[in-house]
């Protein structure tokens, strides 16, 4: 491993110095020596520093060179590198193109052999429907020779197409007509059915009926009895009326002939009027009370003279 540059330069600086002077008795040197002395060593130093530097430049350029030499190695490589990863992409893609070119033809041959084994079933599904054909030609061949014969009866048919074409004519308006009385006869059903429960609601609704005419001959009677008693107690209430009012009448007639006797006894004329019976009763009430009054008086005074001796 290669030393750092300080490192370096301090070593080649050491191998270039010259070597030190042996110890000697430098307070005996004049000063002119130690300074030539001094001057030399400077001169060392700056020998060993030119060639330092020429050392430095040599290797720097030599650096340089290997450098660029690297760097055209890493060009070289980073090249090798890109045509590298370039062919293992060339494979990459032709070896998926070869993947898929197998997994398409695979998928192919699969296709191929489901479409021959679809075929094949086909094939046996035809010959099967064929030999159910023919044996069914052959049951029918007394048919076609009886339609010939017909044919033969009808002049009005040409062909058997046409015979056959009459016959289904015939036949779907036999089934329309079937199915038409079908549903006739399932609406009358649903008629019937909608008749009866009409005649069993108009039955429920004759028996509520019925009933809400009991309960109002009820309510009525009822009401009738309420009336005979309203108007036999309104009677009552009359009659009771007419007996207060003649005793009221009777009272006041009472009343007012008291009221006339007490205005005669007092010689004075009725200062009230006829239809003030509580007036009048009260004027008979004082001269009740003052009649009272001088009877008690007169009493007293009968009594006092019989008790002196």
């Amino acid at each position: 491993m290669a030393k750092p540059w300080e490192e370096y330069f301090q070593l080649a600086l050491q191998e270039k110095m010259p070597k030190k002077i042996p110890d000697q008795n430098v307070d005996h040197l004049p000063p002119v020596l130690r300074l030539l002395e001094k001057r030399q060593e400077l001169v060392d130093a700056d020998l060993a520093l030119q060639a330092q530097k020429e050392v430095f430049q040599t290797m720097m350029a030599a650096q340089k060179q290997r450098w660029e030499q690297v760097e055209q190695k890493e060009r070289e490589l980073k090249g090798s590198f890109v045509r590298f990863d370039k062919f293992l992409q060339d494979t990459e893609a032709r070896r998926s193109r070869a993947l898929r070119r197998a997994a398409e033809e695979r998928l192919q041959a699969s296709r191929q052999e489901a479409e021959a084994l679809r075929l094949r079933a086909q094939l046996e599904e035809l010959l099967r429907e064929r030999a159910r054909l023919q044996r069914r030609l052959e049951r029918l061949e007394p048919c076609a020779r009886l339609l010939g014969g017909v044919l033969e009866q009808l002049p009005e048919f040409q062909e058997v197409p046409e015979l056959v074409a009459r016959f289904d004519g015939l036949a779907d308006m036999q089934a329309a007509l079937r199915l038409t009385e079908r549903q006739r006869v399932a609406e009358l059903e649903e008629a019937r059915a909608r008749l009866q429960r009409l005649r069993e609601a108009g039955q429920d609704e004759l028996l509520g009926q019925g009933q809400r005419r009991a309960q109002l001959l009820e309510r009525l009677e009822a009401a009738r009895e309420r009336t005979l008693r309203g108007e036999s107690k309104w009677i009552q209430i009359q009659n009771t009326a007419a007996e207060k009012t003649l005793l009221l009448g009777r009272t006041r007639m009472a009343a007012l002939n008291l009221f006339q006797l007490v205005c005669r006894h007092k010689r004075q004329p009725p200062a009230l009027d006829i239809e003030d019976t509580e007036g009048q009763l009260e004027q008979v009430k004082l001269f009740i009370l003052d009649l009272s009054a001088m009877l008690a008086s007169l009493r007293q005074a009968e009594l006092t003279p019989a008790s002196q001796p």
